[in-house]
Parts: structure tokens; C-alpha cells; sequence
């Protein structure tokens, strides 16, 4: 059997002068309006660079092939994502459980905000989840959420708690793709994640309800 090699998708360099910066938006703003338009399947770097107005050389100063900008247009949604989220779940002034609920609820109405970009981000995934720069980033956002659970369950052992975030993770993603895939009022949007929110709770409370006892 014949194994793909895993696509290099770090950026050949990081622009340094505006003039540069420039470019480098203008080609990620462009690829977002390639994807959005033809999906992964017809995706291209010289699809890209003529939505762009650079040149397919000026464009490979900078992604050496399609997967990278691909890479690129997904850690920028995780990256603002997860910040975001991760500073609401951070947040010491609130309760814990509180702060689940305005997390669900933010990354739902994010889910929804740019649905054909995320579905068409979600079809690119497999072009990279192997590649280690992908691995790092999930990890990442596993370790802040491992990180919430320490203090929503300090008494639960390790392991229950692993495995508490990891099934957390796995809904959130799945409920907020069927959601986003819907064609949903407002109000109904919000009625699911109060609804998600209400089960994770409760399974936090079963939880630490089993070590009391």
C-alpha cells in the first residue's frame, strides 16, 4: 500500500515588511473567497493568486503549496476561536459551570456565523490533520480544556475527567456542525446550545456527585 506523505504546511517565511503583510492578507482573504466559491475539490494556489492579483511566484514566496494556505485559513478560525473561548472558560471570576454555558453558547453562534467556510474548512481538514502543526494546535486546545476540568472537578480523578473533556469536545464539535448545517432561526440556534449546555452540566454535576458520595 502507497502512503501519502504528509504535505509540508508551514508557511515558507513570515513577512516581515507591510508591504509584505500585505500580500500575505490579500492572498489568505483571497483563498477564503476560492474555497468559499469552489470547495476544496477545485481549490488551487493559482485559483488563489488571480483572485489574489499576485503572481503564482509571489504567491509561493510565502505558502509552498495549496494544503499550507488551506492550514493557514484553519489556524487563524482556531486560533481566534479558541482564544476566545479560552479566555471565557479562564475567566476565575465566574463559576465554572457558568463559564461552560457562555462557551457553549459562543462557539455555536460562531459555528453558525460562517457556515460554508467552516463546512468547506472541515472538507480541507483531511488534506493536513496528520501534518505535526495540526497536531500541535488540537493540542492545544485540548490541554485548556483538561485544564478547565482540574477546576470544575478538582476531586474527580484524572482519568474520569480526560475522559469527561474528550467526550465534551467530540459534541461540541458534532452538535455545532448539524446546527450550522441547519437552516435555523436565531431563536432556535440558541434554544439547541441552551439545550447542549443544560447536558454538559449536568454531566459535570453527575460526575462530582459521584466523588461526595
Amino acid at each position: 500500500m502507497t502512503i501519502r506523505p504528509t504535505p509540508r504546511i508551514s508557511a515558507r517565511k513570515q513577512p516581515k515588511q507591510e508591504r509584505s503583510r500585505q500580500v500575505v492578507a490579500a492572498i489568505l482573504t483571497a483563498a477564503g473567497r476560492v474555497l468559499a466559491r469552489e470547495g476544496v475539490r477545485r481549490f488551487t494556489a493559482a485559483r488563489v493568486a488571480v483572485e489574489a492579483g499576485v503572481s503564482v511566484g509571489s504567491l509561493y514566496q510565502y505558502f509552498p503549496n495549496k494544503e499550507a494556505i488551506l492550514f493557514r485559513l484553519q489556524a487563524d478560525e482556531w486560533k481566534e476561536t479558541g482564544g476566545l473561548l479560552g479566555g471565557i472558560i479562564a475567566d476565575a471570576t465566574l463559576p465554572p459551570l457558568e463559564r461552560l454555558r457562555a462557551a457553549v453558547h459562543e462557539f455555536i453562534r460562531s459555528e453558525c456565523e460562517e457556515a460554508g467556510m467552516r463546512a468547506a474548512l472541515d472538507d480541507a481538514e483531511r488534506l493536513y490533520r496528520d501534518a505535526p502543526e495540526a497536531r500541535r494546535l488540537r493540542l492545544a486546545v485540548t490541554r485548556t480544556v483538561r485544564a478547565f476540568m482540574r477546576e470544575a472537578l478538582p476531586h474527580t480523578p484524572q482519568s474520569v475527567r480526560i475522559v469527561a473533556a474528550d467526550v465534551m469536545m467530540t459534541a461540541m464539535e458534532a452538535v455545532g456542525k448539524q446546527i450550522s448545517e441547519g437552516e435555523y432561526a436565531p431563536a432556535a440556534i440558541d434554544a439547541r446550545a441552551r439545550a447542549l449546555a443544560d447536558m454538559f452540566c449536568a454531566y459535570l454535576d453527575t460526575l462530582r456527585a459521584s466523588v461526595d458520595v
